[in-house]
């Protein structure tokens, strides 16, 4: 595995290749692209937590026991250079203002830039080879203040590293194509519904 260089990004980017990084849209490539790394905005769209009647968010048992994992948050949009206020302990979804499109042999960590780090802002995200879709972005304030986000701001990192084998992100995946922010998709797990049947044959017997 090896990780891009500047000039490796920039010529995937600029390759008509059909199978190369597609970032779009690009508003300022000379500041984005860095030695080793891109710096992508913050989009538009954010799903924000909510307090609800319910005790916990429930994952494993019968879906007519379970509230959907979409009534905890709510939806709110803002247009580029708006604010947004991230509350101290607030999960707020969000993806980059980008469409991401990765080759089928490159793999990409987003994390939050160190700027935003020291304001008790922290993420980290891993896309897979072949991904496709506007970068999910999981914001959670870990400080004491309700910090202020600009739409549209460079707020996350990617880096870059190449397989030495292709491996294509298929659209069966949870989150492939997604370009507004989504929930999370754990209740579809396989292993939940084994571990729920596991759990039951121990009470049957």
């Amino acid at each position: 595995m090896r990780l891009w260089s500047k000039s490796d990004i920039l010529r995937s980017l600029n390759s008509n290749e059909p199978d190369t990084l597609g970032l779009d849209p690009m508003l300022d490539e000379a500041s984005q692209v860095g030695e080793v790394s891109v710096d992508l905005r913050l989009g538009c769209d954010f799903l924000v937590s909510i307090l609800t009647r319910k005790p916990f968010i429930a994952l494993a048992g019968p879906d007519a026991e379970r509230r959907a994992v979409e009534t905890y948050f709510q939806f709110t949009r803002r247009d580029l250079g708006d604010r947004f206020m991230l509350y101290p302990g607030q999960t707020a979804l969000s993806t980059t203002l980008e469409y991401v499109s990765l080759p089928t042999s490159v793999y990409a960590d987003l994390f939050t830039r160190s700027s935003f780090n020291r304001l008790g802002i922290h993420l980290s995200t891993a896309l897979q080879p072949g991904f496709r879709g506007a970068a999910s972005l999981e914001l959670v304030n870990h400080g004491n203040n309700p910090v202020e986000l600009v739409v549209g701001s460079r707020i996350v990192q990617a880096r870059f590293f190449e397989l030495a084998d292709r491996t294509p992100y298929g659209q069966g995946r949870k989150y492939y194509g997604d370009v507004r922010p989504t929930v999370s998709k754990a209740a579809r797990d396989g292993d939940l519904l084994q571990l729920d049947e596991v759990r039951k044959s121990r009470f049957e017997h």
